[in-house]
């Protein structure tokens, strides 16, 4: 082997490994499986095929098409070629049946090709089309293969003007496979994560009590970009003095320890509210002292709130805070403003500290909303530019019903929120005196 032979062995190796780089580069970028994927076939395309296409096995084992990449993009039809397949046939007869059976890789020559044009079942046919729409002389089929589970294949291929594809590709094949096999798998591992602790948060928060012609309507929404439970909560029930309590809160960290925090914490403040008919700021202490002797490590936000009915028909709320963002008051005409008093330290600081707590009139038909500091909070900006945002949105759907009202504040301030929200409303009647 001469020193011209040896650089070309050399840059090939180099070529290739470049190309693994690249693509584990692609698939660890994103934990959405069908970007990295397509991400992935844009690389391969043109540098080791002229096109590429991924099929992943869907829950109920059928077969569909995420990505299909041409180094021609006007070959595609419009939309593309993507979508469901038919079934993936009990007895494997295709290359792409056989290798989401497990088989592989696969190399089609121009004479394999010519050897399989008899369709024997609907999958083997769309994959015949493909491969004669694209213009394919010879091909290579991989299964998608992760934790001994087979979730998809990789197929790409070259056309007559370029040098075929051979054997020595089928390695490098084979590891561009293994490892989009693994980023699927790890986004699938995410996702079910994500639906575990979502579904753990929401088992953790209380169904809102019947208030007669209060209102109450809550809503919790988990970060859009974390698989973790988080500590945002919500919590109502009816005093027997006949109060309705709002509160709402917040402990600090995203994990397991501040989901439970949290549920303990609240059965904690249900307990004290119920047996100490006392304000606002005398339960938020005594629940300090209980969270201080308990967690004494950890620290959160709380706002404990007290609707009641005046003989005349109008309405209060006493409130304490623990260091929570303030409750906002929109009025059934639109008018917006935050509620400022009772604001003390934080949950877990000082627990001998005096809580002050505050009384505000309500007008009818206005709306009390509660909320974490995830609605409003943005990163690059001011703490008051998402308040006055909040305000904002709030004014506009203060005549809405309060479902709708909950909904699309969270559609459009919390779309992409990188914390948990949490929000708890309250709509007044119109304020007929009693009886």
């Amino acid at each position: 082997m001469d020193d011209f032979e040896v650089d070309d062995v050399v840059q090939r190796a180099l070529d290739r490994l470049t190309l693994l780089a690249e693509a584990t580069t692609a698939l660890s970028s994103t934990l959405d499986s069908h970007k990295g994927l397509s991400r992935v076939c844009r690389i391969l395309v043109p540098q080791l095929a002229d096109w590429a296409a991924v099929d992943l096995l869907e829950d109920d084992g059928r077969p569909r098409r995420v990505s299909v990449v041409h180094h021609d993009p006007a070959v595609l039809p419009v939309g593309g070629l993507t979508g469901l397949l038919p079934p993936v046939p009990e007895v494997p007869v295709g290359p792409l049946a056989r290798s989401l059976a497990g088989a592989g890789p696969l190399l089609l020559t121009s004479a394999d090709l010519a050897a399989v044009q008899q369709a024997t079942d609907p999958l083997h046919t769309r994959q015949l089309e493909l491969f004669d729409q694209l213009g394919t002389h010879t091909a290579v089929v991989a299964p998608l293969r992760a934790r001994r589970q087979v979730l998809g294949a990789l197929t790409m291929g070259r056309s007559a003007d370029r040098a075929p594809l051979t054997s020595d590709d089928l390695a490098l094949v084979e590891d561009l496979a293994h490892r989009m096999a693994l980023a699927v798998d790890n986004a699938r591992l995410y996702r079910e994560t994500q639906h575990i602790a979502e579904r753990l948060q929401r088992s953790l928060l209380p169904a809102l009590p019947e208030t007669g012609p209060l209102q109450l309507t809550a809503r919790y929404s988990p970060a859009a970009t974390t698989a973790e439970v988080g500590g945002d909560w919500y919590d109502s029930f009816t005093l027997p003095t006949g109060h309705t309590t709002m509160i709402i809160g917040d402990v600090t960290g995203h994990d397991l320890r501040a989901a439970i925090t949290m549920s303990q914490l609240r059965n904690m403040l249900r307990g004290i509210g119920c047996d100490r008919h006392e304000p606002p700021g005398n339960i938020l202490r005594r629940l300090d002292l209980a969270h201080h002797n308990l967690y004494p490590h950890a620290t959160a936000t709380c706002l404990y709130g007290m609707l009641g009915e005046r003989d005349d028909g109008t309405w209060t709320l006493e409130f304490s805070s623990a260091g929570h963002p303030p409750p906002l008051l929109i009025t059934h005409d639109g008018d917006t403003r935050y509620l400022t008093g009772g604001h003390g330290l934080l949950l877990g600081v000082d627990p001998d500290h005096p809580r002050p707590y505050a009384t505000e009139s309500l007008p009818a038909r206005s709306t009390v909303l509660l909320y974490t500091d995830g609605l409003i909070e943005r990163r690059g900006e001011g703490l008051d530019a998402g308040m006055t945002r909040l305000r904002q949105h709030a004014a506009a759907l203060a005549r809405e019903s309060l479902d709708t009202f909950c909904d699309e504040l969270l559609t459009g301030l919390a779309s992409d929120h990188a914390d948990d929200v949490a929000v708890l409303a309250a709509r007044l009647p119109t304020g007929q005196p009693r009886r």
